[in-house]
């Protein structure tokens, strides 16, 4: 090998463009994802009759995630944890 082709420099070889393809094209369809949610339903009404408080949407009937657990905490009983939510509280 001569001198030439081991002093070339990094953006002349076709491994590190191959590398970074992957992940280029990844941000890139996030970037079209994202444009396309916001543009076509970013302002669409809730449907369900549910409540829109801030990003939580609440359906009509049904109570906030951690109510019950602090009304049972304060009551001096023991809290259920958040992960054995009733099948009813399940979309």
């Amino acid at each position: 090998m001569s001198d030439k082709q081991l002093s070339r420099p990094w953006w002349r070889e076709p491994w590190p463009w191959i590398l970074m393809a992957g992940p280029a094209v990844a941000v890139a369809g996030c970037i079209v994802t994202i444009v396309l949610a916001v543009r076509n339903f970013g302002d669409q009404a809730i449907a369900d009759g549910g409540t829109r408080r801030g990003l939580v949407v609440e359906k009509p009937g049904m109570h906030a995630p951690g109510a019950a657990a602090s009304d049972a905490a304060g009551a001096g009983g023991t809290a259920a944890p958040a992960a054995s939510a009733s099948r009813e509280d399940r979309p």
